[in-house]
């Protein structure tokens, strides 16, 4: 037994196990609990165990190791809990059994978690870290998400000239500012939730997730993708990126633990495990995501050539895999050059149509799944934003996280863009968020064809989730959980 796992086992036997915490976290030198019952606690025990330097009373008790060894100790009383850090430590009931009932209900308790665990694909267990690194996001999506639509609705009135003055560009100014502060950061809050879900330690996991967005990098003085010798771009990569950076970090950050010694761990840990994975996300990680969407802009700019239903519905279908991987930037020249050339970039409104068909997949889910009160719940306040054109609480709160409603969203997506490419010659004066609030940026008075558009991916994301985008586990009655 390691001198870490010692202490671990030691502080839980003096502070009554298991069963009298909480939650179990750590900062620089101490195990911080919350205690259930403090009168479990033995205080003299836990100053005397070898290695610990003192125990603190305050909210809550905090046992102080030191710098280093506070990692390792955190992280076997963890795994002897069997929760992640930082997290709500679910008790069950005790019940009235003798020993022999004891024995068997554990034995076939544990009998059932195997068969779950066999049960569980690796596509299951993606989903699942999925979701729990968006899922603490959601509030603020949605907070964010529906302020966002109505900076959309407002910038689009201005744009189009519906409406005018100074007092509607300030307020707009301030309801963008606001959203800005979790949409224009999100690979931060991905790359803080991503290191608490992979084990790793969370303020590096957001420096990861912030390096990608280049800050200090200027248009004269650029970072180069190493393959193609182009400019690398702030954000390329997306969340996507960020997730799997920080799950290498945690790889290394682990390694490094084990072999720094405790005295200057927490010096050099996380000075080299920042140095490793900050090299390799920008001249490897965003330099693949870079050759990636140059091979993405490639094909949609065959599919434009091509024209039509067709491309209407390969453009629609995969827009919503491009935001998720944040390569839709990449898409801006083209609205731009199109704005120049033709007065209008007719290849927006298609793309829209990807926000329609999530809407549409979300309105399944609602009649699917209104038993299930934690998808309702979440449902409420991603639909609104989505309606508006913000598509990032519905994407990362509802549909990703749920695996097949995402794929049933695209389909929508495609559908409406067929409708879209089969009518043609409907385009978007201006750049702009989608959704409902695009109408008054429409071109040439198409607002009727635009509509039809939204109208056939709403019903085309709603038909394919209704029937093929829903498991027995999101229908069945579900209450709320606590921390969502």
């Amino acid at each position: 037994m390691s001198k870490e796992k010692k202490i671990a086992q030691e502080i839980l036997n003096n502070v009554g196990g298991k069963a009298n915490l909480e939650r179990v976290i750590h900062c620089m030198t101490r195990v911080r609990m919350d205690i259930i019952d403090y009168s479990k606690v033995n205080l003299e025990g836990l100053k005397a165990i070898d290695g610990v330097m003192g125990v603190v009373e305050d909210e809550t008790l905090q046992v102080i190791v030191g710098p280093g060894t506070v990692n390792k100790v955190a992280h076997e009383m963890s795994e002897m809990i069997g929760t992640p850090l930082g997290e709500k430590i679910v008790h069950h009931e005790p019940s009235h059994q003798t020993d022999k009932e004891h024995v068997e209900s554990e034995a076939q308790l544990f009998k059932s978690q195997m068969k779950e665990k066999q049960k569980k694909s690796k596509w299951k267990k993606v989903l699942r870290v999925i979701a729990n690194i968006f899922v603490p996001l959601i509030p603020a999506f949605v907070g964010a998400g529906l302020i966002g639509g109505i900076a959309a609705v407002l910038t689009n009135l201005l744009s189009a000239g519906y409406i005018e003055g100074a007092m509607w560009k300030q307020l707009t100014l301030v309801f963008d500012i606001i959203k800005s502060g979790l949409l224009a950061y999100l690979v931060i809050y991905v790359g803080i939730n991503a290191a608490r879900e992979f084990g790793a330690t969370p303020g590096l996991g957001g420096v990861i997730g912030g390096t990608t967005m280049l800050t200090g990098m200027t248009p004269e003085q650029p970072l180069h993708n190493i393959f193609n010798g182009e400019a690398l771009a702030p954000g390329q990569g997306g969340v996507i990126g960020v997730i799997f950076a920080v799950w290498l970090l945690s790889i290394v950050e682990k390694r490094l633990h084990k072999i720094i010694p405790n005295a200057v761990d927490i010096i050099v840990t996380p000075t080299i495990t920042l140095l490793i994975m900050g090299l390799a996300t920008i001249f490897l990680i965003m330099p693949i995501a870079g050759v990636i969407s140059e091979g993405l802009l490639g094909i949609i700019n065959w599919v434009l050539d091509i024209g039509g239903a067709f491309s209407g519905f390969i453009l629609g279908a995969t827009f919503l895999p491009l935001v998720m991987f944040g390569l839709h930037q990449v898409l801006t020249p083209i609205h731009i050059e199109m704005i120049n050339q033709d007065h209008a970039t007719f290849l927006l409104p298609i793309l829209a149509m990807a926000g329609a068909g999530q809407v549409g997949a979300a309105l399944a889910l609602w009649v699917r799944c209104r038993k299930n009160k934690k998808i309702i719940r979440l449902l409420k306040g991603a639909l609104p934003a989505g309606i508006l054109g913000i598509g990032e609480p519905l994407i990362y709160g509802v549909t990703l996280p749920l695996g097949r409603p995402f794929i049933t969203a695209c389909i929508g997506g495609g559908i409406g863009g067929a409708v879209i490419g089969g009518i043609g010659h409907i385009g978007a004066v201006a750049i702009g968020p989608s959704g409902l609030s695009l109408i008054p940026l429409i071109y040439d008075n198409m607002y009727l064809g635009y509509i039809a558009g939204i109208l056939a991916a709403y019903a085309g994301g709603f038909i394919a989730t209704y029937f093929f985008g829903t498991t027995k586990e999101m229908t069945a009655p579900q209450d709320v959980e606590e921390e969502v």
